[in-house]
């Protein structure tokens, strides 16, 4: 049996990445956070883009009742994961049939978090031992995803990538312009839908890095920032992908050498690498601006003698 070193920082990077990698939690939960970031990436972007930033807050929410109702259970054939992806489905089919567009879904949504909150108070009060996992839930443990989580992960990550890609010009088109996809005839209320399960199942697994109450970190910081960086769909998806799964990387590496949780430090790359993005288009948009206004003052007309 190899004995793993110390885990005192080093100035040496690559050191403390080969310390980490001894590590088999650390392995599963560099495998798994990846995997996240990415469907959560690619996933944000549409949910950005739709403006429906709180669906993925509302997911997670909603989620929280599925797996509070699972650790009541305490059953070893329906673990917590499978009752926050059971109660994050079953909300976003909630959701799509009570709001069939996406702009005008502010109302059905809350009034389904406020119905499921009042559930997951209610399974957390019926259960007399100390619920850890729930505490899990709400502020996500991705160090102590299991080699079976991962796994698990993997599939509901290629899952979701296929369908997105299979749904990536309809669903692009109707978030663009709601109206006009639908005067066009496209099946507005299958593509709205089917988005919502997709949603419901990528914040199931964020959850597991971020938690309930952080999961705008990687859902829709990235994606938040990736509109700032390029109008094309593909460079933002690809800007918002790489934003989530730097943010998981950095974050793990980081935690690992410090006593403070590994939610906190994703959340606070992702706002940090947010602030820099608007700063810098800022900047680049005023230059132009400034140079523009120097050459379009018209030069005073000569009297003539």
């Amino acid at each position: 049996m190899t004995l793993c070193p110390t885990t005192a920082f080093s100035p040496n990077v690559l050191s403390d990445l080969q310390n980490i990698s001894c590590y088999e939690f650390m392995r599963t939960a560099y495998e798994a956070g990846t995997m996240i970031a990415i469907i959560a990436g690619i996933t944000g972007y549409f949910v950005v883009l739709r403006r429906s930033a709180f669906v993925a807050h509302a997911f997670s929410e909603i989620g929280f009742a599925g797996a509070s109702g699972a650790i009541l259970l305490d059953s070893a054939y329906f673990p917590p994961i499978a009752g926050l992806l059971l109660g994050s489905i079953l909300g976003g089919l909630a959701i799509a049939v009570l709001g069939r567009r996406a702009a005008n879904r502010d109302t059905q949504i809350g009034i389904i978090l406020a119905f499921a909150l009042g559930l997951g108070l209610l399974f957390i009060s019926l259960y007399k031992a100390f619920a850890t996992a729930a505490i899990s839930i709400l502020f996500g443990e991705i160090v102590g995803i299991s080699p079976g989580e991962v796994t698990l992960t993997f599939e509901a990550s290629a899952l979701i990538i296929v369908v997105m890609a299979f749904l990536y010009r309809p669903l692009l088109f109707a978030s663009l312009d709601e109206d006009v996809a639908e005067a066009k005839g496209m099946p507005m209320v299958f593509l709205g839908t089917a988005f919502m399960l997709v949603v419901a199942v990528a914040v199931s697994f964020a959850v597991q890095v971020t938690g309930v109450l952080l999961i705008f970190s990687l859902m829709v910081t990235p994606a938040a920032a990736a509109q700032y960086v390029s109008r094309r769909p593909s460079r933002s998806i690809a800007f918002s992908v790489a934003v989530a799964v730097v943010a998981t990387w950095v974050g793990l590496f980081v935690a690992f050498y410090t006593p403070y949780p590994v939610s906190f430090f994703i959340t606070a790359i992702n706002f940090s690498l947010y602030i820099a993005v608007r700063l810098v288009r800022r900047g680049l948009k005023a230059k132009p601006i400034e140079r523009a206004s120097v050459k379009q003052v018209p030069r005073a007309p000569t009297v003539p003698t």
